[in-house]
């Protein structure tokens, strides 16, 4: 298996307001079958499809999918930059769970959910700088 996510599907309740929010965020969205929504990311996508047709097609009951347990990250160039993504978030509809603060390894984060639960953690890791498209490395791209 080669080291690469493709594809991020997060299962919802609400595709639509699930994915006005995503809009709001400023990402694109792309063609995509009936029933699934697609925003074209850096090297991969994130797919919001209804949490019980996700549900079947991994053949568990819907309320065994949870959502929380898990962060999606959100790497940005400068400290300042966490406080306004999560502002952003927050004017788009998100529930700031915790705001921009300094942590022990040295960086800058804050966390929100996303009107269905999905929560993101927006960073600074200035040992990781971003490459000029914006892709993250975990020892950065220098």
């Amino acid at each position: 298996m080669e080291p690469r996510v493709s594809l991020i599907t997060l299962g919802v309740e609400d595709v639509t307001r699930a994915a006005a929010f995503y809009a709001a965020m400023g990402w694109r969205r792309v063609d995509s079958p009936e029933g699934i929504v697609v925003f074209d990311l850096l090297g991969q996508a994130l797919g919001l499809y209804p949490r019980a047709d996700l549900a079947r097609d991994m053949g568990v009951a819907p309320e065994t999918l949870g959502t929380g347990a898990m962060t999606l990250a959100y790497n940005v160039r400068e400290k300042a930059e966490v406080a306004e993504v999560l502002d952003a978030a927050r004017a788009a509809g998100a529930h700031v769970l915790r705001e921009a603060h300094d942590v022990f390894w040295g960086g800058h984060i804050g966390y929100f959910a996303d009107p269905e639960g999905h929560v993101w953690e927006v960073a600074h890791n200035p040992f990781s700088p971003l490459s000029k498209e914006g892709a993250f490395r975990w020892e950065g791209y220098g």
